[in-house]
């Protein structure tokens, strides 16, 4: 697989730097049956372990990348070891938010400049717009996904502040992390 670009994926949002007069992109939300093959390979990688509540199996995931995806923890930190020992049920709670956040479609944003594989597809696909802008819909699915106090907190401050996860067009895990 290529190598992530975690620190750009992390930090570009749908809110990319334009030039004046320039539009903003279209936030793209992909239907999961129209995910590229290695992008669909990852999420089910991903998936095996949360469905059958197994750290080994999400760590398989973890090491197909060339370079660990960015967990927003320390380099040197394993984050399985750092989410049994910080989460709720030895740990089980970090794979209920993953597998919540993967059941819906991801955003696709163009990021990079490899006009071919410039894709990153992103979960949970709202985490990419504006609270304000959410449909009322929206609102019921991100209630349904980080409960009412967080989705709240989500709505008063205008942004993300729940975790997101990012899968390149090529298959690389570029992170997954809470954003404050």
């Amino acid at each position: 697989m290529a190598e992530p670009t975690a620190g750009v994926v992390a930090s570009q949002k749908a809110e990319m730097p334009q030039s004046e007069g320039e539009k903003k992109p279209e936030l793209v939300r992909v239907p999961l049956g129209e995910l590229p093959i290695a992008v669909q390979e990852m999420r089910d990688a991903i998936l095996a372990g949360v469905v059958r509540g197994d750290f080994d199996e999400l760590r398989t995931a973890i090491e197909w990348n060339e370079l660990r995806p960015d967990f927003g923890l320390d380099a040197n930190s394993d984050p399985i070891a750092y989410w049994k020992a910080n989460m709720a049920g030895d740990g089980i709670e970090i794979l209920s938010i993953l597998g919540e956040i993967l059941q819906g479609p991801p955003a696709k944003l163009p990021i990079g400049p490899d006009l071919e594989n410039n894709a990153v597809y992103v979960w949970p696909y709202m985490s990419e717009k504006p609270p304000a802008q959410f449909t009322p819909g929206e609102k019921v699915e991100l209630y349904r996904m980080v409960g009412p106090e967080q989705a709240s907190a989500i709505i008063k401050s205008g942004k993300w502040t729940w975790y997101r996860l990012a899968i390149g067009a090529d298959g690389t895990w570029h992170t997954f992390a809470q954003h404050d």
